[in-house]
């Protein structure tokens, strides 16, 4: 696809190639963002140089719709893009103004390193390192972790990755095993989960990396996702219905040809990625399914049906990769968060 990208994700757009709000693979270069059709495209769409321009978050210009920013060509062309969160949509507008700095002052984008502060060796090469953690066979195992009534997907322990180098000859023991994997969360590649690791990573603790089995972490490409545990029906069942089931729970859902809203029981299933829905009075037949694969989801703050039909503004909007727009409404903003965020990472993933 691109050289080097910094930063790739699916992302609603609009500007001066579309008049609507279209989903598009955007990914951010060294000198530009290109956007493709989809994920698997060889050839982008267009491209938006990065020199000249400037960036406007958060973007007001559309107060419907949540998390989008604004960047503006040295042609002065206005082009928009929305995330699915908060928090995306921020570290998009942190790398973008990266970028931007890094052409203005003549250097090459880069992460902040750690090598010199922990004097880690030059030889060590971070990302052939990160590759060999990923190995299905010979790498770090992925797990289901539980800790305070959440379950974390696809992630691994502290204690983990330094048993993994200390294993692999990487290190010699675990104190260099600290430094190195300090190294590796500081690049990003590695990613902090959960209140602990977090902390540590933001300075609260000797080291950026613990080496503690309740400090959990996950490969920044590996559909991690955070869900709340539940003991009622939100509880995830192993069911004989093609794909794992990773989430499932009751929203209101808007139907495609009388445009009314009916409560729906989803269940999201990854390989392959469906989000299928059922009457919540009974039945084992779906009453239909979205296919998520390449899809983009994000949240949306109102539309034009919602009063009339008495709905909450605490809604979501999925779109297929054939374009095809579904309306959901959550029960609060942060199982909203959740399902978005559940969404995205079995729409990355799965087939």
């Amino acid at each position: 696809m691109s050289r080097n990208p910094l930063r790739c994700v699916g992302l609603l757009m609009q500007g001066s190639m579309f008049n609507t709000w279209k989903p598009m693979w955007v990914v951010l270069l060294e000198d530009g963002i290109e956007f493709y059709k989809r994920k698997a495209d060889n050839s982008p769409k267009g491209m938006v140089p990065l020199k000249g321009s400037s960036i406007n978050s958060p973007c007001q210009d559309f107060g419907k719709r949540m998390f989008v920013f604004k960047l503006t060509a040295a042609k002065q062309q206005d082009h928009f893009f929305q995330a699915a969160y908060l928090e995306e949509r921020d570290a998009w507008v942190r790398d973008i103004k990266k970028a931007i700095r890094c052409i203005d002052g003549g250097q090459r984008f880069a992460r902040k390193s750690t090598r010199k502060s922990i004097r880690l060796p030059e030889t060590i090469n971070l990302s052939a390192l990160y590759l060999s953690m990923k190995d299905p066979e010979k790498g770090i195992k992925e797990l289901k972790l539980e800790k305070d009534k959440k379950v974390f997907n696809h992630c691994f322990t502290g204690t983990s990755v330094i048993d993994w180098l200390v294993s692999s000859n990487s290190i010699r023991n675990r104190k260099e095993g600290l430094m190195l994997a300090s190294s590796l969360l500081s690049e990003g590649y590695l990613q902090p989960a959960g209140d602990t690791s977090k902390a540590a990573a933001e300075g609260l603790s000797d080291t950026p990396f613990l080496d503690l089995s309740d400090a959990y972490y996950y490969f920044p490409d590996s559909g991690f996702f955070c869900e709340g545990n539940s003991s009622d029906d939100d509880v995830v069942l192993k069911e004989e219905f093609r794909g794992i089931v990773v989430k499932q729970g009751c929203l209101l859902k808007q139907g495609h040809r009388r445009k009314n809203w009916k409560v729906r029981k989803f269940v999201l299933r990854e390989d392959p990625a469906y989000l299928h829905y059922y009457d919540p009075a009974g039945g084992e037949e779906p009453l239909g399914a979205i296919h998520l694969r390449g899809c983009v989801v994000t949240a949306v703050e109102d539309m034009p049906d919602s009063k009339k039909y008495d709905v909450d503004n605490i809604l979501f909007e999925i779109i297929t990769a054939n374009e095809i727009h579904y309306y959901l409404q959550a029960a609060s903003s942060a199982e909203r968060t959740e399902w978005i965020r559940a969404i995205q990472a079995v729409a990355r993933t799965g087939k």
